[in-house]
């Protein structure tokens, strides 16, 4: 998660631990040169800390102290100890219940995790203990699917109540039916050992709070059903009347048969391209459309760019484009473009999704945005802090540049989508004072200066906006910008993609 955080590069040392995993892996080779670099003198050795190196901080971590923690609900950065949860819980008048506890997915669903979470679950059998929430299991991959179900750890989850689902991204983006009976609305609680958690992703209930956890710690709590369960200190009272507390977990680092395969047509192909097949898509389908190019930046600065929306509070990648049902279709453009910043707040209603004509008409955010692209109308988007949060969703930044978007100018983005809006031919610009934020609203109409100027230098230069309000009068806003002089390529061309079929076609 280091690049959601900002960070261009998060590196780990090389330790003798990964020497096993990488064998296992079929990586052997990889293992031995590895560990030959890390024996190597000071000099010579990249896999160890520069002991010359400066750093603008540094952090000591103190692994005897720590707790398990419950991160959430609605953002993975709201972090409570396990030991306040249940007293937090109180506070926030937050459920005392819970309906479903999931665990798996793309995160924590290794080998390790998952056979420690089996322990678990052993233990409560033993008992007489049934989970009390709705028990999904999400293998992360094709190869850890094929080597649970060898070694019986998916048979134990499944006796044991649990729902094996299949090894793809699942309820962490939308993907699950849910089985307690909650309507949307309706509010509620659901444990998860995903990495994100924001309003609406995982059921596309926004009333739905989500709660992160650890593998082992979802499973334990999904034994008790309570969110002040603390499996350090209470007991689940059992049918013969026994009080039952979990034992720490144990699992197994790496199988001890090695990894299975899995199905072969599952696994990763080449992918080697053949120009002589015909790409051919029903013109009927609703899920797969061809991608037109986008136009070109204009020869000129970008001028009578009206604000579509000025949003407020934490607009993520799920804000921008909503997962759940809506990824069926992530092969047709405009269909998923429909649920574009559905979910955001508009900074001067309160409302979520609306915007509003300057005749003061009432729409939803896509809708609008479709009759200006259509009257030849470009717009920006003005939003705060940490703008574009979350998973790395390149529909994030399709949508609205296919609605017709050029810019968006926010207090800060999340760097990886602030990158794909550059790929897709979106400037991304933040204000050079925050407090520019109050000046500028809703049909306003904008016009770049010096925008031009650092795309054809290569990133040079400085960005300012002249705002023209619903009154007629003009405010200047300075602007700032991180457009490298491959990015200034992307925008110039239209996107990455057309930059890559011009260079293509030269090329030939």
């Amino acid at each position: 998660m280091g690049a959601e955080v900002g960070a261009t590069t998060s590196l780990f040392p090389f330790s003798s631990q990964h020497i096993p995993y990488l064998e296992a892996t079929h990586r052997g080779p990889i293992a031995k040169a590895a560990a030959a670099i890390a024996s190597a003198p000071t000099a010579q050795n990249l896999l160890a800390a520069d002991p010359e190196a400066k750093y603008d901080e540094i952090i000591t971590i103190d692994l005897s102290t720590l707790e398990p923690h419950i991160n959430g609900p609605f953002t993975p950065d709201l972090s409570t100890p396990l030991s306040r949860f249940s007293s937090v819980v109180e506070e926030n008048n937050w459920p005392k219940t819970f309906g479903a506890g999931l665990i798996g997915s793309c995160t924590n669903s290794s080998y390790q995790d998952m056979t420690r979470a089996e322990d678990l679950v052993k233990q409560a059998s033993a008992a007489g203990l049934t989970p009390k929430a709705s028990f999904f299991i999400t293998p992360g991959s094709e190869q850890i699917r094929a080597t649970l179900d060898r070694d019986n750890t998916l048979s134990t989850f499944s006796s044991a109540g649990g729902t094996i689902l299949a090894n793809a991204c699942g309820p962490c983006i939308g993907q699950w039916k849910r089985t307690d009976g909650v309507t949307k609305g309706e509010p509620n609680a659901i444990f998860t050992s995903y990495n994100r958690n924001f309003r609406g992703r995982n059921d596309g209930n926004p009333a739905t709070m989500n709660f992160l956890a650890s593998p082992e710690l979802v499973t334990a709590l999904t034994y008790a059903g309570s969110t002040t369960f603390n499996p350090l200190t209470d007991t689940i009272p059992t049918p013969s009347g026994t009080p039952f507390r979990f034992a720490p977990p144990k699992g197994s680092d790496l199988p001890t048969a090695g990894f299975a395969e899995g199905k072969p047509e599952l696994l990763p192909t080449p992918g080697v391209p053949d120009p002589s097949v015909e790409v051919k898509i029903d013109p009927a389908s609703t899920r797969l459309a061809r991608l037109d190019p986008f136009p070109p930046f204009p020869k000129s600065e970008l001028s009578g760019l009206r604000v579509l929306v000025k949003v407020k509070g934490q607009c993520t990648t799920d804000t921008i484009s909503a997962a759940g049902p809506w990824l069926k279709y992530k092969g047709h453009l405009p269909n998923i473009a429909e649920n574009t910043l559905i979910s955001a707040i508009n900074a001067a209603t309160d409302e979520v999704g609306a915007a509003y004509d300057v005749d003061g008409s009432r729409a939803g955010i896509p809708e609008l945005a479709k009759q200006w692209r259509d009257a030849g109308r470009e717009w920006l988007v003005v939003a705060e802090h940490n703008y574009g949060e979350g998973s790395a969703r390149e529909h994030a930044a399709l949508q609205p540049r296919y609605l017709g978007g050029r810019v968006v100018l926010a207090k800060s983005f999340a760097r990886i989508h602030e990158t794909n809006l550059k790929k897709q031919g979106v400037v991304p610009l933040t204000f050079a004072r925050e407090s520019d934020y109050e000046l500028i609203d809703a049909c306003d109409e904008v016009r770049t200066v010096g925008l031009l100027d650092v795309l054809r230098s290569g990133g040079k230069g400085e960005v300012a906006l002249v705002v023209t309000k619903r009154d007629g009068s003009q405010i200047g806003i300075k602007a700032r910008h991180t457009l490298s002089e491959d990015q200034c390529g992307f925008v110039l061309a239209g996107s990455a993609l057309n930059l890559l079929a011009m260079r293509g076609k030269e090329a030939r």
